[in-house]
């Protein structure tokens, strides 16, 4: 075939390299023979999910014959009064990933920009550039975002603006005020995104901040998921909360069936198991803290999180650290495709499996030094 089947794809496609999970434990089983690895690479729920979720989700399977509500009404029903909005502010997806590229497609086109920060989401420049966007990349602060910088990169043709807070990979959040005083600045016609993936980590009263600013301005969408606290990473729920003009914009373009019979009831679901929530914010302050002090001992600096994981600074390239942990049965994840090459990202596990992660980080380190 001499067709340059690679060159019939748009411009922005051409440049871009495929999304790289964490990898997963069967593949490390395989390639070097293990039998006990530890899986700290991907910011799961290390609890497993929720009994009620799996309940729900295995009867919802009865009606696997069926298309789902592709209007999801009745997790809106009960997701809308706990976030203080209203039905039709709702747009969900096939995870978050899904809804930040729905929300790409309407308002990115070849002639547009979007904003973002190095060190930010991966996912921002993939969707961008795949819709032949131009990309705007400001230079971080302390690993986190710079939104003076941010404020003043935007261009007369940017249509959007990504902000994760907290941010992964490393961990960094933002204050309400700095938030506040970024929105103020902002023209209306530019969307501002504000992806809260991990605002259930944070703390106390951090989960309203956003929706507060939502009042106040309707060029903001807020992206939130079931995957990380929630623990239903592997049925793929996520949201957006907008103006109805926006969630009704977002509508029209979102596959109508994006979201599976189990994972609208697993989600359904986990939103009554206030218990496994409360687990779950536990074990990751506990985590965090495990893993600080067991780092701090180490002597190996890192970057104080607020999430549900953990990027560790090396004196290295971190790529042949990463391969000695894997050969140790611990999978962490490297984050040089993040601008961040002496780094890794480590998420929190139970207490065994961090104190796991640490004795082989010990172990390498002394190796190699």
């Amino acid at each position: 075939m001499s067709c340059d089947l690679i060159g019939l794809a748009n411009s922005g496609v051409q440049e871009l390299h495929p999304y790289q999970p964490g990898k997963p434990i069967e593949e490390l089983e395989r390639e070097l023979g293990l039998s006990d690895v530890v899986k700290l690479a991907s910011n799961e729920n290390p609890l497993g999910p929720s009994a009620l979720a799996v309940a729900a989700a295995q009867a919802a399977l009865a009606e696997s014959h069926l298309y789902p509500d592709a209007s999801g009404f009745a997790l809106k029903k009960k997701l809308a009064p706990r976030l203080g909005v209203n039905a039709n502010q709702l747009t969900l997806g096939n995870g978050s990933n899904d809804v930040l590229d729905v929300i790409t497609r309407v308002f990115l086109d070849k002639d547009g920009s979007a904003v973002f920060s190095q060190h930010a989401f991966i996912v921002y420049p993939i969707s961008v550039k795949a819709v032949g966007a131009r990309a705007i990349i400001t230079p971080a602060q302390d690993w986190g975002h710079d939104l003076d910088a941010m404020a003043a990169a935007i261009e007369p043709d940017t249509r959007l603006v990504f902000i994760a807070n907290p941010n992964n990979p490393t961990g960094t959040c933002l204050a309400f005020s700095d938030l506040r005083a970024f929105m103020a600045k902002v023209a209306e016609q530019v969307i501002v995104v504000l992806d809260e993936a991990y605002v259930e980590f944070v703390g106390t009263g951090r989960g309203e901040e956003g929706l507060a600013l939502l009042k106040d301005y309707p060029n903001l969408i807020l992206t939130r998921t079931f995957s990380k606290a929630y623990g239903l990473a592997g049925l793929r729920v996520g949201y957006a909360v907008s103006h109805p003009d926006i969630a009704d914009l977002l509508n029209r373009v979102r596959a109508p069936f994006n979201v599976t019979v189990p994972a609208l009831a697993a989600a359904e679901a986990v939103l009554d198991d206030e218990d496994y929530l409360l687990r779950s914010q536990q074990v990751n302050r506990e985590g965090l803290a495990q893993l600080g002090a067991g780092l701090d001992t180490l002597g190996v600096p890192y970057i104080p999180s607020v999430g549900n994981f953990i990027a560790i600074e090396l004196p290295c390239p971190a790529a042949p650290i990463y391969q000695a942990l894997l050969e140790r049965g611990v999978i962490v994840r490297p984050v040089g495709i993040y601008d961040m090459p002496n780094h890794l990202r480590v998420s929190v596990g139970l207490a065994s499996e961090n104190a796991r992660f640490l004795a082989a980080l010990a172990e390498v380190l002394e190796a190699r030094w």
